[in-house]
């Protein structure tokens, strides 16, 4: 996955890893991250338990490699890191969609029009009873299809069918994926459980340091764009010049 300020020089291969490495280096830290993750929760229920964990672990991924261009245009050394966006952003995409059986088999059993918020009614009709859990999970939904469309187009076979420029666009959306991404989280995370009708459970331990993920890559990019912008300012003043 790429974003818009990614038109960078193509990195040096001096200290480049295949990308067979990169992918099994990148499913190594997956299985990791989400053990941890899971341990972490020890005392909740299997199926949220599980649920959260690749979910989080989902996230970090995507987060990584949202981070990767900002920071190699803030620090050319790190250029070499560039080619890792892909294997973070496959393996993150791969976790949403377990994440999202999960939801399917274990939360709403496969009653489908259930993760829209609706409830069966006794009467034997269907009646909108989670407002939030319906429009939480259409925004989770859409950033898992936007994710797949990005990750099955970041291949180097995709690149060279579509074209340069249009595969660029394309990757640029991976924006618009974070996006919904942090939305769908924080609702999660921050809402969903403050219900006035059930106790309200103790708080995620997950809040801040989602919060502080979020806002450091927020802060990578916008650094990022500066650097950017003043770049190319200075480069327009000194050929007014010349």
């Amino acid at each position: 996955m790429t974003s818009a300020t990614d038109n960078l020089e193509k990195p040096s291969h001096r200290f480049s890893i295949g990308w067979k490495s990169r992918h099994l280096i990148v499913l190594v830290v997956a299985v990791i991250g989400t053990y941890l993750f899971l341990e972490s929760r020890a005392q909740w229920s299997e199926m949220h338990r599980w649920n959260r964990a690749i979910g989080d672990m989902s996230l970090v991924m995507i987060a990584v490699s949202m981070s990767i261009g900002p920071l190699a245009r803030l620090m050319p050394r790190l250029r070499t890191a560039i080619p890792w966006r892909r294997e973070l952003g496959i393996y993150g995409v791969i976790l949403a969609f377990i994440h999202t059986i999960i939801i399917l088999a274990g939360w709403v059993e496969w009653d489908l029009v259930r993760i829209f918020g609706y409830q069966l009614h006794p009467e034997g009709f269907y009646v909108m009873l989670q407002h939030g859990f319906g429009l939480g999970n259409v925004i989770g939904l859409i950033a898992l299809f936007y994710g797949l469309v990005l990750a099955l187009s970041s291949s180097d076979w995709c690149q060279r069918k579509l074209g340069g420029n249009v595969w660029k666009f394309l990757q640029q959306s991976s924006y618009v994926l974070w996006m919904l991404i942090v939305v769908h989280t924080a609702y999660f995370l921050y809402l969903h459980f403050q219900d006035y009708h059930r106790s309200v459970p103790e708080p995620n331990w997950a809040q801040i340091p989602f919060a502080v993920l979020v806002s450091v890559v927020i802060v990578l990019q916008l650094a990022a764009f500066m650097k950017t912008w003043k770049s190319r300012r200075s480069g327009q003043r000194r050929t007014v010049e010349a």
